[in-house]
């Protein structure tokens, strides 16, 4: 840290002797007057959020309107689109792949100087512009629940490295379907991904003239994979879903969540019960990695009772001899945290989020009976919510998670 050397003023007062001729004072010179301190200028009043399909149009034209390359020339014709996700959890839902399918008729119909093409990995390598997109709920008071959403764009010009546009609304929750689409949907662990953070981070908190965030550049490639990835398994193509996850991982900046969940989510589709166990495996150690695994067990309702539904097949058992083996493992303290959504009564949800936290931990050390004085289980209800929608459904999922956080080593 530098540290200011202030300057004491050193007064010297001179003595007048006897006789001497008496010295006329000197007035005092003038203060300085001090000026009013500077006010804050105040925040800019936002408009109210527009229905939807206006909300987005705004943002796009307003995105497209005002590209400025760097040096002045006009942007590179090939436009891709990185696909659109939520910008609290990262997953992509219903309405954002509905969102990426309006702004592309709008590109073609308006704005013609831009060439759409797929999100690939041999289109990105021609340095093309790439749009990135934000779509995530918001609460329009501060303690209010998540009652509306803000669509944030952002074209990043690949060539000069720069961020060349933004587009900006928000937009009323009517006629939003923000259920994950399958993979999201299906895929067990979530954790703070950093390829996930550089995205967001790429549209918001930045300006056009920035430079494009290096972690989202050294990913960029291995992003396309992982979307013709996600594609596939969409569409049931299991087996080229998992050589693309795999291919995804390994490319440079392709050690990314979405590819160990998808190996672990294609190989359980496949009955590949080995390689399935094998792969959530490195699910866990990715998120311990991070210093956060938060896992969807779905409860019963009211109960810490995990829901076995024959349908789903979702094998606990196996998660959970995972994770104990895991912490045993890397013999690290964790806390377990049990999450609620904001539907009920909070005292309730509260007590109901702790039960389920003190629930796995006991099920850990039935597996793990050495991790027993590693861990410690806590709830806090809906005090922490990913989605905040209290829609109590597969949109919220993640709003009841468990975690796993790092406590350091014991």
């Amino acid at each position: 840290m530098i540290l200011s050397k202030f300057v004491k003023p050193l007064v010297i007062a001179g003595l007048l002797s006897a006789g001497a001729y008496p010295v006329q004072a000197q007035p005092a010179p003038p203060q300085p007057v001090a000026s009013p301190p500077a006010t804050a200028a105040p925040a800019p009043v936002l408009p109210p959020p527009a229905p939807f399909e206006q909300a987005l149009m705004n943002a796009a034209n307003d995105l497209f309107t005002k590209v400025k390359m760097p040096d002045g020339t006009a942007p590179p014709s090939t436009l891709v689109i990185d696909p659109l996700i939520d910008g609290s959890t990262g997953i992509q839902s219903i309405t954002t792949r509905s969102m990426e399918r309006r702004i592309v008729d709008l590109v073609r119909a308006s704005y013609k100087s831009f060439d759409v093409q797929p999100f690939s990995t041999a289109n990105v390598a021609k340095s093309p512009v790439v749009l990135v997109g934000t779509f995530t709920p918001i609460s329009l008071k501060t303690d209010g629940p998540r009652d509306a959403f803000r669509v944030c764009l952002a074209l990043l010009d690949l060539k000069s490295g720069k961020i060349v546009s933004k587009g900006f609304a928000r937009s009323t929750t009517e006629g939003i379907d923000h259920t994950p689409v399958a993979y999201f949907n299906d895929s067990p662990v979530w954790t703070n991904d950093p390829a996930t953070v550089a995205y967001i981070k790429s549209c918001q908190g930045t300006k056009a003239g920035d430079p494009i965030s290096q972690a989202y550049a050294d990913r960029v490639l291995s992003a396309a994979f992982l979307s013709d990835a996600i594609n596939a398994y969409e569409d049931k193509r299991y087996k080229e879903s998992l050589e693309l996850y795999k291919t995804a991982l390994s490319t440079p900046g392709g050690d990314q969540l979405r590819a160990h969940n998808g190996i672990y989510l294609t190989n359980l589709k496949l009955k590949r019960k080995k390689p399935a166990a094998v792969a959530f495996a490195k699910v866990v150690d990715f998120g311990l990695a991070n210093e956060k695994l938060a896992v969807k067990f779905l409860f019963r309702p009211g109960s810490n009772q995990l829901y076995s539904d024959k349908s789903a097949k979702t094998p606990y058992d196996m998660w959970l001899k995972t994770i104990a083996a895991k912490i045993d493992e890397r013999k690290s303290c964790l806390e377990i945290v049990g999450h609620s959504s904001s539907t009920g009564p909070e005292p309730i949800n509260l007590r109901l989020s702790g039960i389920r936290a003190e629930s796995i931990k006991n099920r850990l050390e039935e597996f793990a009976p050495a991790v027993s004085k590693r861990l410690i289980a806590n709830g806090v209800g809906s005090k922490e919510p990913l989605v905040g929608t209290g829609s109590d459904d597969a949109r919220d999922a993640l709003d009841r998670r468990v975690e796993f956080k790092s406590l350091g080593k014991c």
